[in-house]
């Protein structure tokens, strides 16, 4: 049996896994809010009481955060994971930490054709991918291809500096700098990075922000609201923030497909991406990822796909959970 995980800052996905023949196949799966919990463990106790008890062979976990030799202070969590700690809790000896995108990008390579949605069609090549993930925070990753299959490589690329591009984006820059003083494009492609955005066009006095519009954001989830009114086009703020958001997350996918010369493709994931699918289906996001001067044709030649299966990092983990065991990948 394998344990595998995608820890998050908003949510704990926790799966147990089996081979079979052709695929490793859940047994059960289980999520906890992170936020509940003062350690993974407290959630691995929950999850182990909560059903059997089969014998496990090997754990992985995905986490929003830097793996430095076996060890992680989980980004968005007052979290510190330890491999060998978590080995001594689980009675397993082989246990592995992996960055939540390098965990996505090693899922991405499993998912069926059904659970991607293409947004610009590209060339059939062989070569490096990049994968980009916008949620609770921004994760990205590289799949490195060596001329026979593909190697997930960690990244800490959502927290570069944001660039901004023209005039409005300089305002959002100024805007945040003086609340955050460093921003990075997490501070702006993420659910709070949504809101971020929100917040400085209202700020800025494109549009006045009206009682009922202020009432359901006060009362709910900011950046998860922005996205669905923007989406139904029921306030320009709305609106015009969802524009600025799907502009920008191409902006930067295109930034990451050129550091990695992806051109083998380019992956979308996270949880953001399928809730507001239309709006990055209607050309504002393929258009900023091909803005690019001298290298639009290139980039303009690249298959972007939007992963739709959110349990790709879970998946990820739960491979090389059974490499660890040298199984197939």
């Amino acid at each position: 049996m394998i344990l595998a995980g995608d820890i998050g800052g908003t949510k704990t996905i926790i799966g147990l896994f089996e081979e079979t023949p052709t695929c490793l196949q859940a047994i059960r799966e289980e999520t906890f809010p992170s936020q509940s919990y003062g350690s993974l463990e407290a959630i691995l106790d929950q999850f182990k009481g909560s059903g059997s008890r089969p014998p496990l062979h090997a754990a992985c976990f995905g986490v929003a955060g830097p793996i430095i030799e076996g060890k992680s202070k989980a980004t968005n969590l007052p979290w510190e994971l330890d491999e060998r700690a978590l080995a001594a809790a689980l009675h397993v000896s082989r246990v592995k930490l992996l960055n939540d995108l390098e965990a996505a990008a090693y899922g991405m390579l499993q998912l069926d054709p059904t659970d991607l949605r293409v947004m610009q069609p590209g060339l059939p090549r062989k070569g490096n991918i990049a994968v980009i993930a916008a949620g609770t925070g921004l994760g990205e990753a590289i799949l490195y291809w060596d001329g026979a299959q593909h190697h997930p490589i960690a990244t800490e690329g959502g927290h570069a500096d944001f660039a901004p591009r023209n005039d409005l984006e300089i305002g959002l820059l100024r805007y945040l700098q003086k609340e955050f003083g460093h921003v990075s494009y997490e501070r702006v492609l993420s659910g709070p990075g949504l809101f971020n955005i929100y917040r400085f066009l209202r700020d800025s006095g494109i549009a006045p922000e009206p009682e009922w519009l202020r009432l359901r954001i006060a009362e709910g989830d900011p950046g998860t609201l922005v996205s669905e009114i923007g989406l139904a086009e029921e306030h320009p703020l709305c609106t015009q923030a969802l524009d600025l958001f799907a502009s920008i997350y191409g902006a930067e996918a295109g930034n990451l497909a050129l550091k990695a010369f992806a051109v083998g493709g380019v992956y979308v994931g996270g949880g953001i991406a399928p809730k507001i699918l239309p709006k990055l289906q209607d050309g504002t996001f393929t258009s900023a990822f091909a803005d690019k001067g001298r290298f639009a044709e290139l980039l303009r030649s690249i298959e972007v796909e939007v992963a739709l299966n959110l349990r790709a990092p879970l998946i990820g983990a739960a491979q090389y959970g059974l490499m660890l065991l040298g199984g197939r990948s």
